[in-house]
C-alpha cells in the first residue's frame, strides 16, 4: 500500500435537534475567496494530477530525483485536500443544493484521478528496494524528514502491493466503491420520509432523525415507545434496500482485502495503521468481560426511573436525573466553560483553543438543509480546522463542542509540529484527544456543581457516555466484524439476516438472559441507521480511544510532577500527528492498547461514577 490513501474526515455524528439562537457562521473565504477561485483551482489540479505519472521511472535515479517526485505528488495531494474541504463544507451547509453535491462528486473524481496517476508509486519504490531507499534518505535529510515514514510504510506493504497495472485498476474502482456510503448518506439525510406522531401532551412531531434524538429522552415512557415505534418502523420498511447497500459496502471491503492478499477484511482495514489485530480482539474480549458493569448501570437506571416491569430498549435515553430547569450553554458559555475545564492540559493547549475561538471556524447552529451531526474537518493544512456543529444550547451540545474542539486543537498542534506529510494523524489517536476533553469537562462540572441534584445530573450524563461511546460502539464493532466474517465464509447477507444478527448482540449486551432488559425485535433495524458502518472498521476506534482517554485523564489530573509528566506525554502524542504508527505512538505515551490496562481504567471510572451516584442517592 502506498501510504497515499486519502483519509476521510473525522466525523462525530451525534445527531442533534434545533435551536433558535444563531451565531456567525464559518468563513469559507479563508479557503477560497470565491466559488470561481475554487473552480479555477479544481481545474488546475486536474492538470497537475494528470502530470504526476511523468515522474514514473525517475525515483530510483538519485536521492534528489526521489525528493523531487515525492514533493510533486505531495503538493498535489496537499492542494487537493484543501479543494475537497471547501467542496465538502459547502455541500454540508445545505445538502438540498444539487450543484454543491455535484461539486463534491467532482472532487471525489479528482481524488480517483490522483490515485490513478500515482498508482505506480508503491511498485516503483518496492522495485528500488529498501537498501537504496535507506541510502537516499541518509544522503538527503529533507527526504528523510518529510517522507521517511511514507517510505518505511510503503516498503512494509510489499506483500500487499500489486503490479502497476493492477494498482491502477484498483485506484480507478475508487469512485464505484465509495457509492454505498454516498447512497446511504443521501437516503438517510435527504430522502427517507418519517411520519408525524402525536405525543401524550397533544404535541404533533415529525419523527425525523433530529426529532428522534430529542424526543427519545422524554420522561413519559409511553411517548418514548411511540418515538421508537415510529422512527424504527420507517427504517424497517426499507430493510431489504438498506441491507443491499451495506452488503455492497462489505463486498467492496472484502474485494479490496482479497485483491491485496490479506487474510480478511479486518486485517486489511488495520494494516495502514500497522495496528495489531490483537487490539481489536482484546477490545471485544475486555468489553464482553465487563458486561456485568454495564448491567449494573442498567439496573441502576431501572431503579432511578422507577420502572416496575421489564426495562426496554427505549428506556436507555431519558436522563437519569433531570433537573427542573435544564442548564443552558450557548456558544459563548461553551467557550468559557471549555477553557476552564481543560486547564489540566496546560497553557500551550489553551492558547491554541483561544486562537480557534477568535476566528470564524465554526458553523454552530442548525439550519434548514444543513447536514445533521457534528464534525471537525482539519484537512486544509495551510488554513485551519473547520467545525460543523448543530448546537442546541444544552449539555449534550456543550459536550460535543468540547469533543470537536479536541479534534481541532489536535490538528493545530500536529500542523505546527509536523510537515504536511506527517501531520495527518490516525483516528485511533484522534478520538482520545476529543473524548479526553469530554471527560475533563464531566469532571469539572461534577466538581463545580452547585447542588446535589446538579451533581447527580452530571454524573448521570458521564456514566451514560460510557454506555454509548464504549459499550455501544464495541457492539457496533462486533456487528461489523460479524457481517464481514459471514460474507468471507460464503454465507449470504440480507437486511433481514443483519437484523437477526444485530438482535443477538443487543440481547447479549443488554442482558436479556440475565433479566436486565427486554429487547423488542422491532428495534433491531438500528444497524441501518449507523453511517459509520460504511467507513471500513472505523467504529472500534471510538471505544479504544475512550479507554485510552480514561487512563490518560486519570494521569493528567494527578498532583505535582506526575501530572505534569503525564500532560507532556499526552501533548507530545498530539504533536506527533502521523509521524509514526498509532499503536507505537500510544506506547511511547505510556499505554499499550493491546493489554487490559486501558480498558480496566475505563471500567474503573464507570464503577467510580456509579459509586458516587449511589452515595448521593443514599443521602436522599
Amino acid at each position: 500500500m502506498s501510504g497515499w490513501k486519502l483519509r476521510g474526515q473525522l466525523l462525530g455524528l451525534l445527531l442533534l435537534g434545533c435551536a433558535s439562537a444563531h451565531a456567525a457562521d464559518w468563513d469559507l473565504t479563508d479557503l477560497y475567496a470565491t466559488p470561481q477561485a475554487w473552480r479555477a483551482e479544481l481545474d488546475r489540479l486536474r492538470q497537475e494530477a494528470g502530470k504526476l505519472s511523468s515522474y514514473k521511472g525517475t525515483l530510483g535515479t538519485s536521492s534528489s530525483a526521489m525528493l523531487r517526485g515525492l514533493d510533486a505528488i505531495s503538493g498535489v495531494r496537499r492542494d487537493y485536500l484543501r479543494v475537497a474541504a471547501y467542496a465538502s463544507l459547502t455541500a454540508d451547509t445545505d445538502i438540498r443544493v444539487a450543484a454543491n453535491q455535484e461539486n463534491e462528486q467532482q472532487t471525489q473524481s479528482l481524488g480517483t484521478l490522483f490515485g490513478e496517476q500515482t498508482a505506480w508509486l508503491a511498485p516503483e519504490l518496492l522495485a528500488i528496494g529498501g537498501d537504496t531507499v535507506a541510502r537516499f534518505t541518509r544522503a538527503e535529510p529533507e527526504l528523510a524528514r518529510r517522507f521517511g515514514y511514507l517510505l518505511e510504510n510503503t516498503l512494509r506493504g510489499a506483500r500487499h502491493t500489486l503490479s502497476v497495472e493492477s494498482e491502477g485498476v484498483l485506484a480507478a474502482a475508487g469512485n464505484v466503491l465509495q457509492q454505498p456510503g454516498n447512497l446511504h448518506n443521501q437516503f438517510a439525510n435527504a430522502e427517507l420520509q418519517f411520519p408525524n406522531i402525536t405525543l401524550g401532551s397533544g404535541e404533533s412531531v415529525q419523527m425525523s432523525a433530529a426529532a428522534y434524538s430529542k424526543y427519545r429522552q422524554v420522561v413519559q415512557r409511553a411517548d418514548r415507545k411511540r418515538v421508537f415505534d415510529a422512527f424504527w418502523s420507517s427504517w424497517k420498511q426499507y430493510e431489504g434496500t438498506l441491507g443491499s447497500m451495506l452488503t455492497t459496502q462489505v463486498m467492496g471491503n472484502v474485494f479490496n482485502a482479497r485483491a491485496r492478499k490479506f487474510d480478511n477484511a479486518l486485517q486489511s482495514a488495520l494494516f495502514p495503521d500497522n495496528m495489531p489485530v490483537d487490539v481489536y480482539r482484546r477490545l471485544v474480549a475486555e468489553t464482553n468481560a465487563a458486561l456485568p458493569t454495564l448491567h449494573r448501570y442498567l439496573k441502576l437506571r431501572r431503579h432511578v426511573l422507577g420502572i416496575s416491569d421489564d426495562l426496554q430498549y427505549y428506556d436507555n435515553y431519558p436522563p437519569l436525573f433531570p433537573l427542573a430547569k435544564e442548564p443552558t450553554f450557548d456558544i459563548g458559555a461553551a467557550k468559557r466553560i471549555t477553557l476552564e475545564a481543560l486547564r489540566p492540559l496546560g497553557e500551550p493547549y489553551l492558547a491554541q483553543l483561544r486562537r480557534g475561538f477568535s476566528g470564524r471556524w465554526m458553523s454552530p447552529y442548525p439550519a434548514e438543509g444543513k447536514r445533521s451531526g457534528a464534525y471537525m474537518n482539519g484537512s486544509a493544512y495551510d488554513v485551519h480546522p473547520y467545525l460543523l456543529l448543530n448546537h442546541n444550547d444544552d449539555f449534550d451540545s456543550l459536550s460535543t463542542f468540547a469533543h470537536e474542539w479536541g479534534h481541532a486543537v489536535h490538528s493545530l498542534l500536529a500542523h505546527d509540529a509536523q510537515p504536511f506529510e506527517t501531520a495527518d494523524y490516525s483516528t485511533f489517536i484522534a478520538e482520545s484527544a476529543s473524548i479526553g476533553n469530554e471527560m475533563l469537562l464531566e469532571d469539572y462540572l461534577v466538581a463545580h456543581a452547585k447542588s446535589r441534584e446538579e451533581r447527580l445530573y452530571y454524573l448521570g450524563n458521564a456514566v451514560e457516555s460510557i454506555r454509548t461511546t464504549f459499550f455501544r460502539q464495541v457492539m457496533f464493532g462486533e456487528f461489523e466484524l460479524a457481517i464481514h466474517e459471514a460474507l468471507e465464509k460464503g454465507q449470504p447477507l440480507s437486511g433481514q439476516r443483519m437484523s437477526e444478527m444485530y438482535c443477538g448482540l443487543l440481547r447479549r449486551y443488554y442482558g436479556e438472559a440475565e433479566g436486565v432488559m427486554k429487547i423488542d425485535p422491532a428495534y433491531c433495524i438500528e444497524w441501518a441507521f449507523i453511517p459509520h458502518l460504511y467507513y471500513d472498521f472505523y467504529l472500534y476506534q471510538y471505544a479504544t480511544s475512550m479507554a485510552g482517554a480514561a487512563y490518560m485523564t486519570d494521569q493528567l489530573q494527578k498532583a505535582g510532577s506526575s501530572g505534569a509528566q503525564a500532560r507532556e506525554r499526552f501533548l507530545n502524542l498530539l504533536r506527533a500527528g502521523g509521524s509514526g504508527y498509532p499503536y507505537q505512538l500510544y506506547k511511547t505515551a505510556g499505554l499499550d492498547m493491546a493489554t487490559s490496562m486501558p480498558y480496566q481504567a475505563l471500567i474503573a471510572r464507570m464503577n467510580r461514577l456509579m459509586d458516587q451516584i449511589e452515595a448521593l442517592l443514599r443521602q436522599g
